[in-house]
C-alpha cells in the first residue's frame, strides 16, 4: 500500500459524540447469513427549502433491521452536509443491543454520474452510538451550486448501501481455547499494525530470530525494539489472553496521539525490518531479515539500433502491485516487467550512441523465500482531487508460479535451478474506505488447510473460501428495497478485500515453517517474561479477589513531617504516598491494630485512629476519631459506615502521642471542648513552609493562650510576636486569611483538622522577601501548581 492513509476514529462519527465509545456488547447477536444487504435510494424534494436542522429518511429494513438515514441540509456545526446511517428503532430495542454493518453513502450526481459523492465506513451499532457516518461529507458550496448536478430542479438524491455482517459474541469468545492462539489488543487504531505483526509471528525461523537477538537483563521493553518483540511473540507463544501492544509502540517512540492515527502498513514494514536488521548486525542472527524478505530485480534500458545496454540492480523487501486494470496477481506481475518502448520524442541518451530507441523493463535476479506483495490498493484520482480505494475484483492463487511460461519474469542472470513455486501463508484485509476502515489478516501458520482469522484480540477458525475468494474484492448481486422503485438486482461493492499477501517458496517451507520453544529463548528474559506473568497474575487474582478485601491507608505525623514543603503544600497528606495495609473485609478491626502495632511499634493501647473527610470546599481533612463501637466492628463494616463516597478504600489518620522520652503514651482524655489542630511555620526568608505539630486546644480559649507554646515547637524565644493564619482552600482559588488572637478559637470557626499557619510578622515594608507572609507564599505556589 503505497499511499499513507491517515485517519482518526472521530472522522465520521455520530452527531451526538466524536470519538467512539468501548466496544458495544452483544447481546442481540443474531444468525445473519451471507450477508444480507441492499441499496435504499432516498428522492427528497424541496431541498433547499428544508427548515429543519435535522432530517430523517423513510425506514427501511436490511438484514431483518431497521435502518433510516439521518442529514443536516445545512451541516452539523461546520459547512459540510452531514450524513449518517441511523438504527430506525434504537429506543425500542432491549438493553444491550449491537449490530454491525459496512455501508456506503452516495450523493448522486445527477448530471455527471461519475461525479457522486460516495463515502463507506462500517461500525458496530449499539445504544450509545445508534448513528454513524460522516459529519464533514460534502462542502454546502459544491451542494448547493446549480451547476454541479447535486440539486436538480431543488431535488437531491441520496443513496444507501447498506451490508449487515454476522457478528461475534466478543466477551463469551475464548480465542485460545477455541484456535490455540491468542490476539492483540487495539490500542485505538493500531488493527494495521496488528495483522502485520501476527503475519511476522507465523513465520517460526523469523520468530526464532527474533528471540535470538542480543538483549540484556537491563533493557527495557519501552526503550528497545528487540526486546519488545521479544516480550510481544513470547506473549503470543504462551499467554492464555490478548496480548498488549503498548511497549513496542513506546519502543518505536510513538506517544498516545500516534497511536490513535493509522500508519502505512508497507512503511512500518520497512522501518520495522531495518530496525531489526539494524541491531542483529554482529550477531548469531544477523542477516536474517534479508534471508527471508531480500529479493533483487534488474532494471535495464537496451538499445534496438545499437550495442548499448544499462542495467542496475536493486534488492526489494516487497513488490508493489498494480491492482487496477489486473484481473489477478499474475496479471500484476505481467504489467511488472512489461517493456516500454523508449522512441520518439522520449528517446534515450545512450553513452556514445546520443539518442537513440530502446526498449526499457525490469526483470528478476532473485525472489526471497517469504515474498510480500503489497496491493496497490489506494491511488490517488486527479480527476476528483482525492484518495480513492480501488476495489475492484482482484484474485490471487493459492500457488503462485513465478516461474511460468519459461521464466518470463526471471532476468538472464537468474539462477534456474531454483524452483519458484510459492504457497499461500497470509492474507492481509482492509475493510472500508478510504476514509477509515478495519484490518485484520487470514493466516495459515503451519500452511495446512485450516485458515485463521486474527481480527484484534479475537482469533478464529476460517475456510479457504472466506480467506481467498471472499477478500477478491469486486461486486456481488444484491436486491432494491427502495419501496415503489424498480426492485430487479443491482450490483454492491465488496469493501473487504486483501491488501497485501505473503507467499513462502515450497522449496524453503520446511526451513521456515520450523519448530520454536523455549531453548530458543534467552534465559534472562525467561526469567523476566515470566516474572511478568506471575506478577499479572497475582494482580488478575487480587483484582478477583478485590471484593472481599479493603485498603487501609494510615497516614501519621512523620507523613506530615515528610511531606509538607516537598512533596505538597496544601492540605496535609498525600494519601498515595502512606503506608497501604490490603486487609480481609471479616478481620476485626482490633485485630487491625495488632498489624499497626508490628509495622509501626506502637502498642494497640496507645493508637487513636481518625476518619477523614472531605469538605464542602474540597480540602480532606481528620475529622473525627473512631468510637469504641467502630472499633468493634469489621474492617467491612467500618469502611461501608464510614466511606461510603469511596468503598474501595478507608483513610485513617494514626494519632500518637509522646513521653518525654519520646515513647508513646495513652492518648490524651478528648472532651466535645478540645480541637484538634495542625500547624504549618512559614520562613519568608527561605521561602519555606513545612509542618511543626499538633496540639488539641479548648474551643473557648483564645489563640493568643497557645503563642508561648508555638514559638517552643518553632524554636524561637519564649516573647516571639507571630501572626497566625486559616489555611482555608485552594481550589479554586486559595484562600488563607488572619487569625483573630484575641477572638476564642470556636468563634473563628476552627474545628478539628483545620489547619494554622504561622510565621514572625513581616520585616519592614516587606521589600526583602519576595513572599513576606503565608497568604502571598501559598497564592505563588498555586500559581506555580496551575502553570
Amino acid at each position: 500500500m503505497p499511499y499513507l492513509i491517515q485517519f482518526f476514529f472521530f472522522n465520521f462519527s455520530s452527531p451526538s459524540s466524536v470519538a467512539p465509545a468501548e466496544p458495544a456488547t452483544t447481546a442481540d447477536a443474531q444468525s445473519v447469513d451471507d450477508p444480507p444487504s441492499a441499496r435504499f435510494t432516498w428522492t427528497i424534494d424541496n431541498f433547499s427549502r428544508l427548515n429543519t436542522k435535522k432530517f430523517y429518511s423513510d425506514v427501511f429494513v436490511v438484514g431483518g433491521y431497521k435502518w433510516r438515514i439521518l442529514i443536516f441540509p445545512k451541516g452539523n456545526n461546520v459547512d459540510h452536509l452531514s450524513m449518517y446511517l441511523d438504527v430506525a428503532d434504537s429506543g425500542t430495542l432491549p438493553y444491550g443491543w449491537s449490530r454491525y454493518a459496512q455501508f456506503s453513502l452516495t450523493v448522486v450526481n445527477q448530471i455527471h454520474q461519475k461525479g457522486s459523492v460516495r463515502k463507506e465506513t462500517q461500525h458496530q451499532f449499539n445504544a450509545r452510538e445508534s448513528d454513524w457516518g460522516f459529519t464533514s461529507f460534502m462542502p454546502l458550496g459544491e451542494l448547493y451550486d446549480p451547476g454541479r448536478g447535486y440539486l436538480v430542479n431543488d431535488t437531491c438524491i441520496v443513496e444507501a448501501d447498506v451490508a449487515v455482517r454476522k457478528i461475534m459474541d466478543y466477551w463469551s469468545h475464548d480465542s485460545k481455547k477455541e484456535t490455540g492462539y491468542v490476539g492483540l489488543k487495539n490500542q485505538g487504531a493500531t488493527c494495521y499494525m496488528n495483522s502485520l505483526l501476527q503475519t511476522l509471528y507465523h513465520i517460526p525461523y523469523f520468530r526464532k530470530a527474533v528471540y535470538h537477538m542480543p538483549t540484556t537483563e537491563n533493557d527495557m521493553p519501552s526503550g528497545s525494539i528487540p526486546l519488545a518483540l521479544q516480550s510481544l511473540f513470547y506473549k503470543l507463544q504462551y499467554s492464555d489472553t490478548s496480548v498488549a501492544t503498548k511497549e513496542l509502540t513506546k519502543s518505536f517512540g510513538w506517544d498516545t496521539y500516534d497511536s490513535f492515527m493509522q500508519h502505512d502498513v508497507q512503511e512500518l514494514n520497512r522501518v520495522l525490518s531495518e530496525k531489526l536488521e539494524d541491531k542483529m548486525k554482529g550477531t548469531v542472527v544477523e542477516g536474517t531479515i534479508q534471508q527471508l524478505f531480500e529479493g533483487h530485480h534488474m532494471n535495464y534500458i537496451e538499445c534496438i539500433n545499437v550495442d548499448y545496454k544499462s542495467t542496475r540492480k536493486e534488492s526489494f523487501y516487497d513488490l508493489q502491485l498494480d491492482v487496477k486494470g489486473c484481473r489477478d496477481v499474475y496479471a500484476s506481475f505481467d504489467k511488472y516487467v512489461e517493456v516500454e518502448s523508449l522512441e520518439g520524442d522520449n528517446k534515450y541518451h545512450a553513452e556514445q550512441h546520443g539518442l537513440q530507441d530502446a526498449k526499457k523493463g525490469v526483470l528478476f535476479i532473485d525472489f526471497p523465500p517469504v515474498l510480500q506483495l503489497q496491493l496497490k490498493r489506494f491511488e490517488y484520482d486527479f480527476m476528483r482531487d482525492t484518495m480513492v480505494k480501488i476495489n475492484d475484483r482482484y484474485e490471487f492463487p493459492l500457488q503462485l508460479d513465478l516461474d511460468r511460461e519459461n521464466g518470463k519474469y526471471l532476468s538472464p542472470d537468474a539462477d534456474r535451478s531454483v524452483r519458484n513455486l510459492y504457497t499461500l501463508h497470509s492474507v492481509l484485509v482492509h475493510s472500508g474506505g478510504v476514509h477509515g476502515g478495519h484490518y485484520y489478516a487470514y493466516i495459515r501458520p503451519t500452511l495446512s488447510d485450516q485458515w485463521f482469522k486474527f481480527d484484534d484480540e479475537r482469533v478464529t477458525k476460517e475456510d479457504i473460501k472466506r480467506a481467498l475468494e471472499e477478500q477478491y474484492g469486486g461486486e456481488e448481486e444484491l436486491p432494491q428495497t427502495n419501496p415503489g422503485f424498480n426492485n430487479s438486482p443491482f450490483k454492491f461493492t465488496k469493501y473487504s478485500n486483501a491488501y497485501m499477501l505473503v507467499y513462502i517458496r515450497e522449496s524453503d517451507k520446511e526451513k521456515i515453517i520450523c519448530n520454536v520453544d523455549e531453548k530458543d529463548i534467552a534465559e534472562h528474559l525467561r526469567i523476566r517474561l515470566k516474572k511478568e506473568q506471575e506478577e499479572k497474575e497475582q494482580k488478575r487474582k487480587e483484582k478477583s479477589e478485590a471484593h472481599l478485601y479493603t485498603i487501609i491507608k494510615v497516614a501519621r505525623s512523620e507523613d506530615l513531617l515528610e511531606q509538607i514543603g516537598k512533596d505538597i503544600y496544601f492540605d496535609l497528606v498525600d494519601h498515595d504516598k502512606v503506608r497501604s495495609f490490603r486487609i480481609q473485609k471479616q478481620m476485626p478491626f482490633t485485630l487491625f491494630k495488632e498489624e499497626v502495632a508490628k509495622e509501626f511499634g506502637v502498642p494497640i493501647q496507645f493508637q487513636r485512629f481518625w476518619l477523614w473527610a472531605k469538605r464542602q470546599n474540597h480540602t480532606y481533612r481528620p475529622n473525627r476519631p473512631l468510637t469504641p463501637q467502630e472499633e468493634s466492628q469489621s474492617v467491612g463494616q467500618l469502611r461501608e459506615v464510614s466511606n461510603k463516597a469511596n468503598n474501595a478504600e478507608l483513610k485513617l489518620f494514626l494519632e500518637v502521642e509522646l513521653g518525654p522520652d519520646l515513647r508513646p503514651i495513652a492518648p490524651l482524655d478528648r472532651t466535645k471542648e478540645d480541637i484538634l489542630l495542625f500547624f504549618k511555620l512559614y520562613d519568608p526568608l527561605k521561602e519555606e513552609l513545612r509542618y511543626i505539630g499538633r496540639l488539641f486546644v479548648k474551643g473557648s480559649s483564645k489563640p493568643m493562650e497557645i503563642l508561648t507554646k508555638l514559638s517552643e515547637m518553632a524554636g524561637y524565644a519564649p516573647d516571639q510576636e507571630i501572626e497566625l493564619y486559616e489555611e482555608i482552600k485552594f481550589e479554586p482559588q486559595v484562600m488563607c486569611e488572619p487569625i483573630d488572637k484575641k477572638i476564642a478559637f470556636r468563634s473563628s470557626q476552627l474545628e478539628d483538622g483545620d489547619i494554622v499557619c504561622f510565621q514572625k510578622p513581616p520585616l519592614g515594608s516587606g521589600e526583602q522577601c519576595r513572599y513576606p507572609d503565608v497568604p502571598s507564599f501559598l497564592e505563588y505556589v498555586h500559581n506555580r501548581q496551575v502553570c
